[in-house]
């Protein structure tokens, strides 16, 4: 046996052979985004898009959405964790993070299960942390995060992010000790096709890097024993930049971006988190 061989982490070994299992799965969904989109009837909008769940947990009329300041999308936040947290649907499910997050379609989440997305537009892995506790009261199985991309925009250092993304996993840890944490990589941008308003700020921000942060942050997900979800070669072109027809500008997803991202979910779920879920079932029997 090679030395190489000898040194490689069994972690990073299964780690690659789920995301790459996912990957050619969630490609072979690719060439039917068109047939998908015209059966879900996807909102193209975000004044369109209503925050309600499988389980039609009572949001409150959100109105203008996209005019909303932080501190409202706050309120509103803390108003539907509650509600959660108060009927306790089954199967609760959390989309924590920014407006990637936020502006995901509820028809196209994953069935089975009740969503409470927790997402705002812009938002930091310092805001996101400093929020954490807004959906403590809730049991979620499992909670999805994907931070990182505004705090790029911002000037953050890696090893700020990287920072704040270890104590955000520390608190779900510790806070919500029976749900299983999955930590989603950071998505590539258009590059130069990008047509966002922040355009200069964006493409200061090189995709190469992006790549090099989300290795950090998978490194620091398995040593916290958390999930890691690799996304980011899901949405490239050949050179490694967001792909065209999944992204509105650049920066956020288009209708076919949300539907691999939803693959992606449901593809993840059926072969990590099941598999984990069943095999901690098990050993509940066995301590019984």
């Amino acid at each position: 046996m090679s030395t190489s061989a000898k040194t490689f982490p069994i972690w990073a070994f299964f780690s690659l052979l789920t995301n790459g299992i996912l990957m050619l799965a969630v490609i072979l969904l690719i060439w039917q985004q068109q047939k998908l989109a015209a059966f879900f009837g996807i909102v193209t909008s975000p004044e369109q898009i209503n925050l309600n769940n499988s389980t039609q947990i009572a949001t409150p009329d959100l109105g203008r959405r996209h005019q909303l300041t932080y501190q409202e999308w706050v309120e509103i936040l803390k108003q539907e964790a509650k509600v959660a947290a108060d009927q306790r649907p089954p199967h609760l499910t959390i989309l924590a993070g920014d407006s990637l997050s936020l502006w995901f379609p509820p028809e196209l989440l994953p069935e089975g299960k009740t969503w409470l997305n927790q997402g705002i537009s812009g938002e930091t892995s310092n805001g996101l942390l400093n929020r954490l506790k807004i959906f403590d009261r809730t049991q979620p199985e499992v909670i999805f995060v994907m931070i990182g991309i505004n705090d790029l925009i911002r000037g953050m250092s890696n090893e700020e992010i990287l920072d704040n993304q270890r104590q955000i996993i520390n608190y779900l840890r510790k806070t919500h000790p029976t749900a299983q944490i999955v930590v989603q990589s950071i998505l590539p941008h258009g590059a130069e096709e990008a047509s966002w308003k922040g355009r200069d700020k964006l493409l200061a921000v090189a995709n190469s890097r992006i790549q090099e942060l989300n290795q950090q942050l998978q490194s620091i997900s398995t040593k916290k024993g958390v999930k890691y979800l690799d996304l980011y070669p899901l949405f490239t072109n050949k050179q490694g930049n967001l792909r065209r027809e999944f992204t509105t500008d650049g920066l956020h997803l288009s209708p076919e971006g949300y539907i691999v991202w939803r693959s992606a979910l449901q593809i993840y779920g059926e072969i990590e988190l099941k598999s984990q879920q069943e095999e901690d079932g098990k050993r509940l029997k066995v301590k019984g």
